[in-house]
């Protein structure tokens, strides 16, 4: 008889894979915006759907990351790489089923790095950066590898936000002693919140500048002089404005 924290776990498994693939054609698309060969599509596949979670195991230090001792999950970057090489994603449909698979990807990377975390014996904060790392680090890891700015630090929509919502909720929930509800409830709010963001068009605001007044009188010394000025003719009854001011 198969118990539900069996089923949660195929669940898991199920959508951890979908996005690692989803992810793996994405890094493909990639390089072919990149004009690269096949080795190039391989490496970027495989760098954006594992590298968060490898990032994310190293860093934990508990062996040797799952992606490697799993072989499902480079059998399914290579696939999305080849896959990449050979079909280009272009249709309305192949974008949303995309999209879509991504979106469930970031609920679910959140919520595992962050139970993981919290299974190795950390602290909630640092189990919600390990989230954010496991769903955004493969993003990061193929951008940089393009020389590029990674996309999730600004002028896109929503996607490490999603991912910190996810990874917020996960460790919450896990504390509280709902570990399967919480995986449920991070991996439906972090692709809810993506696509939301993607729909609408949401983005974080860039960098305020504050402005702070300077201090004229200090640093300018001919606004000093006028002030003085202005005030002494105001006390003797001489207005720039008028006429007999200038007879």
């Amino acid at each position: 008889m198969i118990t539900e924290s069996e089923t949660l776990f195929e669940v898991i498994r199920f959508v951890d894979l979908a996005g690692v693939l989803a992810n793996a054609i994405l890094g493909g698309v990639a390089a072919r915006t990149a004009r690269l060969d096949i080795v190039g599509f391989v490496v970027l596949a495989i760098m954006s759907g594992l590298g968060g979670g490898m990032i994310r195991d190293t860093l934990l230090q508990q062996g040797s990351p799952a992606a490697l001792l799993d072989p499902a999950y480079l059998i399914c970057a290579i696939l999305g790489g080849v896959i990449a090489y050979f079909v280009t994603f272009n249709g309305r449909w192949t974008r949303r089923v995309l999209l879509l698979l991504d979106a469930l990807a970031v609920g679910c990377w959140s919520a595992v790095g962050a139970q993981k975390a919290l299974e190795a014996g950390l602290g909630w904060l640092p189990a919600i950066l390990l989230g954010i790392i496991t769903a955004v680090g493969g993003g990061m890891v193929r951008d940089i590898m393009l020389l590029k700015v990674p996309t999730i630090f600004g002028g896109n929509t929503l996607y490490a936000t999603s991912a910190l919502l996810a990874s917020t909720e996960m460790v919450i929930l896990s504390k509280l002693g709902f570990v399967a509800i919480g995986t449920g409830v991070a991996i439906l709010s972090g692709a809810g919140l993506s696509l939301l963001a993607k729909r609408y068009g949401w983005i974080l605001p860039t960098g305020y500048a504050l402005r702070i007044p300077k201090p004229i009188l200090l640093l300018n010394p001919r606004a000093w002089r006028q002030r003085r000025l202005d005030a002494r003719n105001v006390r003797d009854g001489i207005f720039p404005d008028d006429p007999a001011a200038s007879v």
